[in-house]
């Protein structure tokens, strides 16, 4: 364990007590945080080797011999122990190492859930598709008590590509481009409206949750250090003055995402509501992934529309050919040829002779 801390052990000590990032990085932080016994190690230790372990603390913390004759083990925990609550100081210093990477993945997860629910309730294309399939859907169910419906279920769309013709050569999906191509082609670009789409598929609102609770906690970790640190005396004087500066910003930074993630849960349910889905039942995850695979293919319905198009293209351009390669041709009678080439073939025999 000790071989993954790098730093001098003499300047383990005022490096702790610094906070200094230069000297210490989170790993080695963590490694560090392990080698404490846990609260519950401690008592567990207490139990059953006291009488020991207050020997162990006592020799050490009066030992006035020469600190290179103690093993390596023994002079690391001579430097820790001269922190006050070492392992509270190392979680403190690992929070603050590692918020703003924390802080900055956080919001940027939650900047792309916003701009995902900004972009779908704001598409007019996507808005103008949807009235178009529920169209479609009344027209293929007229007469039916289903052909008057004023909404479908966002699932639904997933079946547009299972829903074929009678003759299994087009899907309704298929169809629905072909309209749209045909009568409102501008709505085929629909796509491009959703630029965050696929990138908040792969983000869960449960992680999100758990993150901003971790660093809210986190948080609440420094404040209670410093409280207890304000009373350690001088050896904890420079370490408060940088948790102090740290929290200065950092508080009201937690405060901002506090609010942007607030107010990103509210989207993310409102766009459930959007497509008359319960959010209890139909979670944003839900609702974006459906999306991205109704785009998917919608997209690929359209290129398949256009390659099948292409194919009749040229195959009804080849029968054009064909056709007025047999009209250009004259169509002889069956005596004349047989005369002519009679003649010519005697003509051709006489010149040789």
């Amino acid at each position: 364990m000790l071989t993954k801390v790098k730093i001098p052990l003499p300047d383990l000590t005022s490096s702790i007590l610094t906070l200094d990032d230069t000297a210490l990085d989170s790993d080695q932080l963590e490694n560090l945080i392990k080698f404490c016994p846990t609260k519950e190690e401690a008592e567990l230790l207490k139990v059953l080797t006291i009488c020991a372990y207050l020997f162990l603390v006592c020799a050490l913390k009066g030992y006035n011999g020469d600190k290179d004759k103690l093993g390596k083990c023994e002079q690391f925990f001579l430097e820790l122990i001269k922190v006050p609550r070492v392992e509270s100081k190392l979680r403190v210093f690992s929070f603050k190492i590692q918020f703003f990477s924390q802080i900055s993945d956080l919001r940027n997860c939650l900047n792309i859930v916003n701009s995902a629910a900004e972009e779908v309730r704001n598409s007019v294309k996507l808005k103008r598709i949807m009235q178009t399939i529920l169209c479609l859907g009344n027209a293929l169910n007229r007469g039916t008590a289903r052909g008057s419906a004023v909404g479908f279920r966002l699932d639904s769309l997933l079946k547009l590509s299972e829903t074929r013709s009678r003759n299994n050569k087009m899907t309704l999906m298929h169809y629905l481009c072909k309209v749209l191509d045909e009568k409102l082609p501008e709505l085929l670009e629909f796509p491009k409206d959703l630029v965050s789409l696929e990138a908040s598929t792969k983000i869960q609102l449960k992680f999100l949750a758990e993150e901003m609770q971790a660093i809210s906690k986190g948080l609440e970790k420094v404040f209670q250090e410093l409280a207890a640190s304000e009373n350690d005396g001088p050896v904890s004087e420079t370490f408060c003055l940088s948790l102090k500066e740290f929290l200065g910003f950092a508080e009201s930074e937690v405060r901002s995402l506090a609010l942007l993630y607030s107010s990103v849960g509210r989207k993310a349910d409102a766009l459930s509501l959007y497509f008359g889905e319960d959010p209890a039942r139909c979670t944003f995850e839900q609702v974006v992934s459906t999306l991205l695979n109704f785009v998917r293919m919608f997209v690929r319905a359209h290129e398949e529309n256009r390659k099948q198009l292409e194919l009749e293209k040229k195959k009804a351009q080849k029968e054009a050919e064909d056709e007025k390669m047999q009209v250009s041709t004259p169509a002889m009678k069956s005596e004349h040829p047989i005369t002519t080439v009679y003649h010519c073939y005697h003509v051709v025999e006489e010149c040789h002779l």
